[in-house]
C-alpha cells in the first residue's frame, strides 16, 4: 500500500516537529535502519555499508543495545549515527504515556546522542513537547521499504526503493532477524541502484561532536 510506504502529507501533518525528509539536501539520501544491533544482521550491515563507503543511521533498542554495545561502539567508530528507539520496542498507542517515557529514559544510557524514532511509527501529537524537550530530533520516514514483512516478497521491497526515493528521503530498513531475507536481498540492490541515480548518502546529526 503506497500510502504506508510513503505516508501522505495529511499523515505527516498530524505529527508537526518530527522529520520525515530532508528535501532541501537536494540529492542526498538518509539510509537508517530500525530494531537492532543484533550479531549477524548488524555486522553485515555495518560490513555492507564498509564497502560502499556509506552512512547511515541506526536506530536501537535499548534492550538490545544494553546487551551488545560493542556493537553500539562499532557503529560509532565507523562513522555511523545511532538513536533511541525505545527500551523494548514499546508502541505508544499499547501502553500508557509514564509506562512510554519510562521506556524511552531506560534507553538512553545505552544509546548515545539526541535522536528518536517512535517504535512502530506510534506517536501521540500530545507527546510532542515532551519528546523535543529530551531530543533534538524525532525522526520518522520517507520511504519504508516493508523489508519487515513477510507477505511482501524480497523483490516487492527493492520495488518501493525504486518506485518511492526521492531527493532529501530518509529510508528505513531493518536490521533484525525478521528482516533479515528480504532486508539481505533488497540492501546491496537498492544502493547500487541508488548509486546509479547520483545519490549520495549522509547519517543525520545524532548531536555529539566528532573529531
Amino acid at each position: 500500500m503506497s500510502w504506508k510506504v510513503q505516508p501522505p502529507g495529511i499523515v505527516r501533518s498530524l505529527f508537526r516537529g518530527t522529520t520525515w525528509r530532508k528535501s532541501e539536501e537536494g540529492k542526498t539520501l538518509f539510509l537508517t535502519f530500525d530494531d537492532g544491533p543484533v550479531d549477524k544482521e548488524t555486522t553485515w550491515v555495518i560490513n555492507l555499508l564498509k564497502e560502499y563507503g556509506i552512512k547511515a543511521t541506526f536506530f536501537c533498542v535499548g534492550e538490545n543495545a544494553h546487551r551488545r554495545p560493542e556493537l553500539i561502539n562499532e557503529l560509532i567508530a565507523q562513522g555511523h549515527s545511532v538513536g533511541n528507539h525505545a527500551y523494548n520496542h514499546l508502541p505508544a498507542w499499547k501502553c500508557s504515556r509514564k509506562e512510554y517515557f519510562e521506556n524511552i529514559e531506560k534507553a538512553k544510557p545505552h544509546i548515545p546522542g539526541s535522536l528518536f524514532r517512535p517504535p512502530h511509527g506510534q506517536l501521540y501529537p500530545w507527546y510532542m513537547g515532551e519528546l523535543k524537550s529530551r531530543f533534538s530530533e524525532i525522526v520518522m520516514w520517507d520511504v519504508l521499504t516493508e523489508d519487515y514483512d513477510n507477505r511482501v516478497s524480497m523483490a516487492e521491497v527493492f520495488q518501493h526503493v525504486k518506485d518511492f526515493t526521492r531527493d532529501g528521503s530518509i529510508l528505513l530498513f531493518h536490521d533484525s532477524k525478521k528482516a533479515w531475507d528480504r532486508m539481505s536481498y533488497a540492501l546491496p540492490k537498492s544502493l547500487d541502484w541508488l548509486l546509479e541515480q547520483g545519490y549520495q548518502f549522509k547519517a543525520l546529526d545524532m548531536g555529539l561532536h566528532r573529531e
